[in-house]
């Protein structure tokens, strides 16, 4: 018996509606301003994309306060954080050393105050290094954080936020009693190097895992007073988004697949190499982490 012609025509708007309905939403993968971020942004969503997941890169985004209210926001689903930067500039709290303390209490109250989940650690911590140009921290002998109180003609370049955040420079200049005879310049995290290279500044405060670090032959100053709390690397996620079992699988096989050496050489891949963080993202995980890789693979 034949269906009258109205009906057919519902039918027929029906069919065509519930193909341009729209899918699940994209994870929205974000990451601060500087190489390594972006790169474990890129190692982010190349493993949710390995589990069928589409997702939307939002990387390069800026510094830390940035990232977490747009995380706050609903904005963002992810991004790769530090235990220790969410301890001191987040929660506000005086830097310790205890890693496992650390830890805890930023995944308790991440919880607690937004709902926020801390993803399994990553492998390495990056916490802050200040470095000087090797020739120069020789001839001066300085090979502690300690030993710049005895050096103020020493012109410090830093971040912005390193001259803000509360275990940052205001903290670090009073506990090594350090004053400087010029004010320390303020730049882009991304022009340090180059700065001091160039010899605009003599020691600026970068990250563990720099690439440059190692290319350019540098001094990291030891944290004698041990003045820097853990800088564990993880992905904070949004607890709607972590109970997907597919975004805790792929961020899972992330966990503890990362050493220091691991990150420094992507690092300078991308810095002294030139190559794209995709491209060096992709590479590690097909050597490293064969896990997301074969699951790219399955149809």
């Amino acid at each position: 018996m034949s269906r009258p012609l109205g009906a057919l025509a519902a039918a027929a708007l029906l069919a065509v509606a519930a193909c341009r309905a729209p899918g699940p939403p994209p994870i929205r993968v974000g990451s601060k301003n500087f190489t390594e971020q972006v790169v474990l942004g890129e190692l982010a969503a190349e493993a949710l994309e390995a589990e069928g997941l589409r997702v939307e890169r939002r990387l390069d985004l800026g510094g830390t306060f940035l990232c977490q209210r747009a995380l706050v926001a609903g904005e963002l689903d992810l991004y790769p954080e530090y235990t220790g930067t969410a301890f001191a500039a987040i929660l506000k709290e005086k830097p310790v050393s205890d890693a496992a303390k650390v830890r805890a209490r930023v995944s308790d109250e991440y919880a607690r105050r937004w709902k926020l989940v801390w993803a399994p650690p990553l492998g390495f911590e990056n916490t802050f290094a200040l470095a000087m140009r090797g020739d120069d921290a020789r001839r001066l002998g300085i090979a502690r954080i300690s030993d710049l109180a005895a050096h103020p003609e020493v012109r410090p370049g830093f971040g912005y936020e390193f001259l803000e955040r509360a275990d940052g420079y205001p903290g670090l200049a009073a506990a090594y009693g350090l004053s400087f005879r010029s004010r320390p310049a303020q730049m882009d995290l991304g022009l340090l190097y180059s700065a001091l290279a160039q010899g605009k500044v003599d020691v600026v405060a970068g990250n563990s895992t720099d690439g440059p670090i190692a290319t350019m032959h540098l001094a990291v100053l030891e944290d004698d007073r041990h003045y820097f709390p853990p800088y564990e690397a993880a992905f904070v996620v949004r607890e709607p988004v972590w109970r997907d079992a597919r975004v805790r699988r792929a961020l899972e096989r992330l966990s503890g697949a990362i050493s220091a050496a691991a990150m420094r050489a992507m690092n300078a891949a991308v810095d002294g190499g030139g190559r794209r963080p995709a491209d060096v993202a992709a590479e590690f995980l097909s050597r490293r982490v064969p896990s997301v890789t074969a699951s790219a693979a399955r149809p």
